[in-house]
């Protein structure tokens, strides 16, 4: 594992929590209340951060200070327009400092970490080889359909992780590009990824490698230079950031070399006709080379708000606390002979606040429908968009969701499907305590209300 994954990790036993930092970082929504099928309203518990996480209200506040001096991006001689192309400039100076890239690296904006890593996929070099663990997301795993890749089986350890990385390197045509792309904690089973070895490992193969750092980024620090990553790639809506942006950063050539992205005004610095009628383009070598169009300068804006606010208050207090909740859910969950939570790494691997688990004899929709309609908890069933690793872990192969009511499987079969529980600097522990104790309450006396399936999910019965 990383050195400084290792340190933030390490806070947790190290390090008490700040009291003026115990409390949870104000989000949108804290105070919504929904109505359950038995009677009554109850708060929301929004405990699906790994989907999307709350907005911050600071970062909704800095949006809502800018809102009414909203301008053209890089086209427009008024204040306005002036004063935004500076925020969206300054923004990607304070996304740089956050991620701690190097000089010369480029911080482009795009829409989430899935148009990142498309992105990425878009430039490489000729005939390069992509290295990928099939333990990734789809947004890390499908964008290389391409290129020649190959897909690696998930590995058991963080040690396994990197020995394998090393012999399919090993076995590569040693003389052209190559790239690893791999996760920085899984959006499954929240286990922390050896990016820093593996990073070196494939430098000492000479290939380059992009870290996902959709599911890191909202919850430990992430340093290009330590890491010693050539890109990172995250989302704004996983960091605490309203709207649909996202970034990739880190070195300029593969991108400066490659045709933009998407081709239009903002790439393009000169064009001109030719006597053929054909046009000649000349395109900017910056990162607006790959951001065509008008920018979406309040989601950026929303982005870097999310990063001075996550720095200003302290990752390593953001980290204890959430260690704490983790390990509240983890040994309640425990407590339930029912439920067996998912692990690649084992119990004792370091984890972000992503836990996935099954229960015996329940329908994971089921489940999930009765957590929301009968105890106000909103969290994700299904596959997580990442399908292979979720059939790795169940051991099953792909079939169609059971009918509402009905277990996934018979007894003593494997699941077909998974419960994920998911949470960060904006949750409350009331948040986790009521989520403990209704799934051993829905384990030991079952569903009080009446679900049937409605489009392939159950729903309450009216």
């Amino acid at each position: 594992m990383s050195a400084s994954l290792n340190a933030a990790v390490a806070t947790t036993t190290a390090v008490t929590v700040d009291p003026a930092c115990a409390e949870p970082l104000a989000v949108l929504g804290r105070d919504v209340t929904v109505p359950l099928v038995t009677g009554g309203e109850v708060t929301y518990a929004a405990l699906d951060y790994a989907a999307s996480a709350p907005a911050l209200q600071r970062v909704w506040d800095d949006v809502a200070a800018y809102a009414p001096y909203y301008g053209s991006v890089h086209r427009g001689a008024g204040y306005l327009s002036q004063l935004s192309t500076d925020l969206f400039e300054q923004s990607r100076v304070t996304v740089a400092e956050f991620l701690d890239c190097r000089p010369t690296d480029q911080v482009v904006f795009t829409r989430s970490t899935t148009d990142s890593l498309n992105l990425l996929a878009a430039v490489l070099p000729a005939d390069c080889q992509v290295f990928v663990f099939e333990t990734e997301h789809h947004a890390s795993l499908l964008p290389w359909v391409d290129a020649r890749v190959t897909y690696l089986n998930a590995p058991r350890t963080p040690a396994e992780a990197v020995a394998t990385l090393e012999r399919a390197l090993a076995d590569r045509d040693p003389y052209g590009p190559a790239l690893v792309c791999v996760t920085g904690a899984s959006n499954v089973t929240g286990e922390l990824w050896p990016v820093k070895e593996l990073a070196a490992a494939a430098h000492a193969h000479g290939a380059r490698i992009v870290l996902d750092a959709a599911q890191l980024a909202p919850h430990h620090p992430v340093s290009v230079q330590d890491l010693d990553v050539d890109w990172v790639a995250f989302s704004g809506h996983k960091l605490y950031a309203p709207f649909g942006s996202g970034v990739l950063a880190g070195r300029a050539d593969w991108l400066q070399d490659a045709q933009p992205y998407l081709a239009g005004g903002g790439a393009s610095r000169k064009v001109a006709r030719r006597e053929d009628g054909g046009v000649d383009v000349e395109w900017h070598t910056t990162a607006a080379r790959h951001e065509a169009g008008s920018p979406n300068v309040i989601g950026v804006y929303s982005i870097a708000s999310a990063c001075k606010a996550l720095t200003e208050a302290g990752f390593e207090n953001l980290v204890a606390r959430e260690q704490q909740l983790i390990a509240k859910v983890r040994s309640g969950l425990a407590e339930v002979p029912a439920v067996r939570i998912l692990s690649l790494f084992g119990d004792d691997a370091p984890r972000v606040g992503v836990i996935s688990f099954v229960v015996d004899g329940w329908n994971s929709s089921h489940f999930a429908a009765a957590l929301s309609a009968e105890y106000g908890i909103g969290v994700r069933d299904g596959l997580f968009c990442a399908h292979p690793l979720v059939r790795t872990l169940l051991g099953s192969e792909p079939q169609a969701q059971g009918e509402c009511g009905a277990p996934e499987a018979a007894p003593g079969e494997r699941s077909l499907n998974a419960i994920r529980v998911s949470f960060g600097a904006g949750t409350p522990d009331e948040h986790v305590d009521r989520f403990v104790g209704a799934v051993k309450e829905l384990v030991t006396s079952g569903a009080k209300w009446q679900y049937r399936t409605e489009e392939g999910r159950c729903v309450p019965a009216v």
